[in-house]
């Protein structure tokens, strides 16, 4: 199930929903005939606290509906939950929905009743006042999540939506080794890029196809080398990207960096990336192989044998061979000059495939599915 955290809806203020309701009550009330003073003072008073308490309630629980419930998510969507806002937090403020709306209820049913069995005009409109006070003091007790739960759907409208049905490569590494810069080239996706160092402020995902299949690319934050209680929150939103999706990592690594990460503190991050990722297939890249000081000599040749494939609609039967780096023999590949991306793309989504656990209900590979 992909969880399209884009269309979580807006919650209202205690104050705007009891606005709402009351409102609404008041304009059913206008609404009641009857010629009888008494039957039509208790016609009016039923109808208002009837009508505000299922605004209110219905409100409420149509919120938590509509929210996605963890037990239903998928892990990586989870953990990404817990990263971002905390799922101990997610539960309790839409339980106290749940509540909010069960004690509304009761309070409507209970002064409904008072109305009903009283000839008395006047303890009518006493029990609507007292039952409008009760109801609005649950109300304002359910506040404090209400305004949790609008700046919560702030922060996970920006979480990206993953396909678990689709073959999911992460791309991580440390800052500013040029993933987004990979990752806008190699896919649909457009992560915020820059030309000074620069660090992505959350995960992106871009999306590529090749022979009718398609494929998720994800881009994480870049990790620091240092242990994970001192890692921020959007360190450990990439944390849970490599933890729980994607049969492929692509990692980055950039030797000597004049102002960013050590050599020795990039392989340590490799090294803890791949503790991480135990069952998942590794790319090592050397990143920004046209700055390199020494290019690879096949350089020339696989940009002309990529410039062909494509010329020639990208054949099923053509391969083409990954560029390497003659210093560390990772690797490499060129964003700004758009060498190697296309064996990259084609090594990658053969990794991806054979490690996806085909499903007999599925359309054989090759098969163009929307």
């Amino acid at each position: 199930m992909k969880i399209v955290w884009k269309s979580i809806p807006t919650v209202l203020f205690h104050d705007e929903l009891l606005d709402k309701a009351y409102s609404r009550a008041t304009k059913a009330a206008d609404r009641v005939d009857d010629p009888h003073r008494v039957f039509r003072v208790r016609k009016q008073m039923n109808r208002m606290l009837q009508t505000a308490s299922d605004v209110i309630a219905e409100t409420l629980l149509e919120w938590v509906s509509d929210w996605p419930s963890l037990d239903k998510l998928p892990v990586f969507d989870e953990a990404m939950v817990e990263a971002a806002v905390g799922c101990d937090d997610y539960r309790h403020h839409l339980s106290m929905l749940q509540w909010g709306a069960k004690q509304v209820r009761n309070i409507a049913g209970q002064n409904q009743k008072k109305i009903t069995r009283t000839a008395n005009v006047e303890f009518m409109h006493e029990s609507r006042r007292e039952a409008y006070g009760r109801i609005s003091s649950i109300v304002r007790q359910v506040g404090p999540s209400l305004a949790w739960l609008n700046e919560a759907r702030e922060t996970l409208r920006k979480l990206p939506s993953i396909d678990p049905m689709e073959p999911c490569i992460v791309v991580a590494g440390a800052p500013n080794v040029g993933k987004s810069a990979l990752i806008n080239s190699l896919s649909s996706g457009k992560p915020e890029v820059a030309s000074y160092p620069f660090t992505t402020k959350q995960l992106h995902v871009g999306h590529f196809e090749l022979r009718r299949l398609k494929y998720q690319l994800v881009d994480t934050p870049g990790l620091l080398d240092r242990p994970m209680q001192e890692r921020n929150l959007i360190e450990m939103q990439a944390i849970a990207a490599l933890r729980h999706i994607g049969s492929v990592v692509i990692f980055l690594y950039e030797p000597s960096q004049a102002d960013g990460v050590s050599d020795e503190q990039q392989l340590h991050l490799l090294e803890e990336v791949r503790e991480l990722m135990p069952q998942r297939e590794f790319v090592v890249i050397r990143s920004k192989g046209d700055m390199s000081g020494q290019r690879a000599e096949e350089w020339d040749e696989i940009a002309a044998a990529e410039a062909t494939w494509v010329e020639d609609g990208r054949p099923v039967d053509a391969e083409i061979d990954l560029l390497t780096d003659p210093e560390s023999g990772y690797v490499t590949a060129s964003a700004t000059e758009n060498v190697g991306l296309e064996a990259l793309r084609l090594h990658i989504a053969k990794l991806a495939n054979a490690q996806r656990q085909d499903d007999p209900m599925e359309l054989p590979e090759g098969w163009h599915r929307r």
